[in-house]
């Protein structure tokens, strides 16, 4: 069963939303918890592990959007409900995987939960695919995890776990398999010192990236198709490199 956390301040949207899912969805999806405010809904979070929260946006004390301070990693998917409309590309910037607005219709949340569900696979195929290069090793000079320096402290990975990397200013986002995303407090330059050199290579000023994981390259769009579905551009002076490095040449 896929685990769902509802968190709203308001009792009628709670029970509306609740009562969706009890009659429509019973057959994939559970509501573990239903939350009235944001600390409420981190707490609930790291006990029950959702995988899919829907978050009000319109809350007192804490906003919905100030949910993921609390989290370095996030780890499940947010749909946020909100009754004003203004909101939602705010949301959409939020990387949230939809929003629905209030009062909310079942025909709203089955296609919201249809995407959900396509998303949800995926990553699960991921996650069977890391395990599987992890367990053959196929790096064996580089088993260790890797310590990447971060505002708390450091975090560490393995390089298998890691789809790409992305500039981001005197920063750098590490993309992992599972849909996560660390922030390193260095620079891209710095990153790329500390992965394995025949596995990830510079396919842009902006982007590294894992040659496992990736699937196909499109020379007419000067782009690369990730496991995940993610296409990342390759840029003009990077693609002689990066196409030898595909092909073993190097």
């Amino acid at each position: 069963m896929i685990k769902v956390v509802i968190i709203d301040d308001e009792t009628n949207a709670q029970i509306v939303l609740k009562n969706l899912f009890e009659k429509y969805f019973t057959n994939k999806f559970f509501v573990v918890d239903v939350c009235s405010s944001v600390i409420q809904g981190v707490k609930s979070i790291n006990s029950n592990a959702p995988d899919l929260v829907f978050l009000d946006i319109q809350m007192p004390g804490e906003n919905g959007f100030e949910l993921f301070k609390y989290f370095k990693t996030v780890n499940f998917e947010v749909i946020f409900t909100t009754a004003y409309e203004k909101f939602a590309l705010k949301a959409i910037k939020c990387s949230a995987l939809d929003y629905l607005l209030k009062p909310i219709h079942h025909l709203d949340l089955a296609n919201s939960l249809k995407l959900f569900e396509t998303r949800y696979h995926k990553n699960s195929r991921q996650k069977k695919l890391t395990l599987l290069l992890e367990n053959l090793n196929l790096d064996n000079q580089n088993s260790y995890k890797i310590a990447f320096p971060t505002v708390d402290g450091f975090e560490l990975i393995h390089s298998n776990q890691i789809l790409y990397c992305k500039a981001d200013s005197n920063y750098c986002l590490i993309k992992k398999v599972d849909e996560g995303v660390v922030i390193v407090s260095k620079s891209m330059k710095y990153v790329e010192e500390l992965l394995p050199e025949k596995k990830f290579k510079r396919i842009h000023k902006t982007y590294v990236s894992n040659l496992n994981y990736i699937v196909r390259y499109n020379k007419t769009l000067k782009e690369v198709e990730l496991t995940n579905g993610e296409k990342l551009p390759v840029s003009f002076r990077k693609e002689e490199e990066f196409v030898r490095s595909i092909q073993h040449k190097e």
